[in-house]
């Protein structure tokens, strides 16, 4: 995948729920349920905040909130649960492509400056479910997952090393672009130095993505052109 172009190759890097796609509360379900089977305990996902947040922290969360334990062997003991029952969940809902997406990862797969990868909290079976389910997981060859760390901010570096391992290229962090729905995401971006698009198809709105500071944020994704401006 090596060019000559190094200086103006560009690497974007995709969140997934809430920005390339919804899947219709499916993973939500599915953390429900897991948590039901192993546990016993029905109360879903009440109390916790998880837009933008890693399926690890999530699951760390949910089992501190009910006092069990919460070590890296019961966090992967429920995380194979929720992945077995997100399987189920996703043909089961109503999800879908948000307005445009399917188009720009079309567009940007053809053009050799652009290079498409994942920076996202799905752990990585779950991602690849997801992805799958709704036809582009063929899109993106690597990324970064909530498998290489439950904390958001630290996940930019591991997407930057695969990178270049496997496109052969350090990229710099102006030309590193994070599209991601959450101000989480936009924190993502600074934390590598990256550029943040914003769009506003997740459960945070246009201004509160304008207000924590992205460099641009899209209401949807509806208007190619508009997005791809922004990465010459």
């Amino acid at each position: 995948m090596k060019t000559g172009k190094t200086l103006t190759r560009k690497l974007l890097l995709w969140d997934i729920d809430g920005t390339i796609l919804h899947t219709g509360k499916a993973g939500e379900s599915a953390l429900g349920r897991a948590m039901e089977k192993i546990y016993g305990i029905q109360r879903g996902l009440q109390g916790l905040e998880i837009a933008g947040r890693t399926d690890k922290w999530i699951v760390e969360q949910l089992l501190a909130r009910d006092g069990k334990p919460h070590g890296n062997q019961e966090v992967a003991r429920f995380l194979d649960q929720y992945v077995e029952f997100l399987a189920e969940e996703l043909p089961r809902r109503n999800g879908g492509l948000h307005p445009g997406v399917l188009g720009i990862l079309q567009e940007a797969h053809q053009r050799p400056e652009l290079v498409q990868a994942l920076l996202t909290g799905n752990i990585e079976k779950g991602a690849r479910l997801k992805l799958t389910r709704y036809g582009v997981n063929h899109f993106f060859s690597f990324g970064a997952f909530a498998d290489d760390s439950s904390v958001r901010n630290e996940l930019g570096p591991h997407a930057k090393r695969r990178a270049k391992e496997l496109v052969g290229e350090e990229f710099a962090p102006e030309r590193i672009f994070v599209i991601g729905d959450t101000p989480h995401d936009v924190a993502c971006a600074r934390a590598i130095g990256a550029k943040a698009i914003a769009v506003a198809t997740g459960s945070f709105s246009a201004e509160q993505l304008r207000e924590c500071g992205a460099d641009a944020v899209f209401t949807d994704l509806a208007h190619p052109k508009a997005f791809f401006d922004l990465l010459v």
